[in-house]
């Protein structure tokens, strides 16, 4: 990837291409006669009849010919190539169909947000924007993790930290399901945002080519991490992340121990 801002009618073009060659042809029931083919996943005829448009106008889509589809036609895509919510607000997106919260990105704290992070101790906690630029955290997070003041800006992001810090890039024990998950959130973040170009920069990695590559999207508000920590050992770490209704560009990560094994180690490492 080398350009500045999102081609969205080029990603639009293949993410609906690669969405269509995924669908299993028999899960549709469609007719036997119709069912002999050489390429996987639906025929573009076959998807056209589903969203109720011409054959030529899924070509001209696939093709990324400048067409950009309604808000009906959008939501008619998403049912027929049974993307789910995440794909589908991508899609919306790449289409220009999503109402924006008027483009405010987010590269500071909001003060109360930042005091709320502090008040959660012992809880490790930390406030991130859509690109995973770490903007707040408390003192259990920096032990957790890493003494983020200790690091130029531009390394306060967590996927920077998971693919290049050396040791933060040993903390995960499935490594490859946490940057597969972060790099699907940042192409949702990507469609939202085409024209941020630290974000741009960041997915330009060549270490996210691959990945990239398969166009997966997802959106984790929960989840579990399995962390090695050098000092407290192995980790099982439950993460929650909360959307402020009003700093909508802001989410506030909170993690909590699994067991009963795992917050004692949090304890010890924490009092340390």
């Amino acid at each position: 990837m080398t350009t500045r801002t999102v081609d969205t009618t080029q990603e639009l073009a293949a993410f609906l291409r690669t969405r269509r060659e995924r669908l299993d042809p028999d899960e549709f029931g469609l007719p036997s006669r119709r069912r002999s083919r050489r390429t996987p996943g639906l025929r573009r005829e076959e998807v056209a009849e589903l969203v109720g448009v011409s054959i030529d106008y899924i070509v001209r889509l696939e093709q990324a010919r400048g067409l950009r589809p309604s808000a009906d036609v959008v939501e008619a895509l998403a049912r027929a190539l049974r993307l789910a919510p995440a794909e589908r607000a991508y899609l919306f997106d790449l289409a220009r169909r999503r109402p924006r919260d008027g483009g405010k990105l987010a590269t500071i704290a909001a003060p109360p947000l930042a005091r709320l992070v502090a008040d959660l101790s012992p809880l490790p906690a930390m406030l991130m924007n859509h690109r995973y630029d770490i903007l707040a955290w408390n003192g259990e997070m920096a032990r957790l993790m890493v003494d983020f003041a200790t690091l130029p800006p531009k390394q306060r992001n967590a996927m920077w930290l998971c693919l290049k810090h050396p040791e933060v890039r040993e903390f995960y024990a499935d490594r490859e399901r946490v940057i597969r998950e972060g790099i699907a959130h940042l192409r949702a973040a990507w469609a939202a945002h085409p024209d941020d170009e630290a974000l741009t920069d960041l997915i330009a990695d060549r270490e996210f080519a691959r990945l990239w590559a398969e166009r997966d999207v997802k959106v984790n508000g929960r989840g579990r991490k399995e962390m090695r920590h050098p000092e407290a050992g192995v980790l099982d770490l439950h993460y929650e992340v909360l959307t402020p209704l009003q700093d909508q560009d802001q989410r506030l990560v909170i993690y909590r121990a699994m067991a009963e094994d795992s917050r004692s180690a949090l304890d010890r490492l924490f009092t340390a």
